[in-house]
């Protein structure tokens, strides 16, 4: 099992415990929040802002905030130290797109439709070029709902949040995530129509 100073990589150091080291000034506790939150702090801001570099400078303004942040942060009964995470992550994505001021662009490259590459995984010179083309339509169309519903069905879809969760980190709630929810998933069912057989 590997190690980061006192901490086991492997996930079996509780959240709360490295969140309150890290409060204290503990850089490996730090150390294991950020490999724990990295990837998905940086698939979300990517989903939100369709701009892998502005998603990977993003990504670690995040952390620098979060890092500068903790001594303030102040634990909620029943909110996630996660649910905070990611409203800092979603107020980043959102600085990033109103000093951009147009509609975000999607270049995926060879991202498949989870951000991940298609390098390497076997698939034919078809089969990625069909993954592609779907990703590509994916962000697409979720570029084209309103942030609302957009931060909603990334964390819905992609980071797997409940609409508690959500709620919490779009200070919403759940029935307002419901509502979300449901307008954005009828959006892309119109807009993915021929995605879906």
């Amino acid at each position: 099992m590997e190690t980061t100073g006192d901490y086991a990589t492997d996930g079996s150091t509780p959240e709360p415990v490295l969140v309150e080291r890290a409060r204290s000034g503990d850089e490996p506790a730090f150390n294991e929040i950020l490999r724990r939150y990295q990837r998905p702090i940086l698939d979300f801001i990517f989903r939100m802002t369709g701009d892998p570099g502005a998603a990977s400078d993003l990504a670690q303004e995040v952390f620098v905030r979060v890092w500068f942040g903790l001594g303030r942060y102040e634990p909620r009964a029943g909110a996630a130290f996660s649910t905070w995470l990611f409203q800092v992550a979603r107020n980043a994505a959102l600085d990033y797109l109103r000093r951009r001021s147009r509609h975000p662009t999607v270049s995926l490259g060879t991202l498949d439709e989870y951000g991940e590459s298609v390098a390497g995984t076997g698939r034919t010179a078809h089969e990625e070029s069909v993954a592609r083309e779907t990703g590509e339509q994916i962000a697409a169309a979720i570029a084209c709902l309103p942030e609302d519903q957009r931060t909603t069905v990334i964390l819905s879809e992609y980071e797997d949040f409940s609409d508690d969760e959500i709620a919490a980190v779009m200070n919403c709630s759940r029935k307002s995530v419901e509502a979300r929810l449901y307008r954005a998933r009828q959006f892309l069912r119109d807009r993915l129509r021929n995605l879906i057989r």
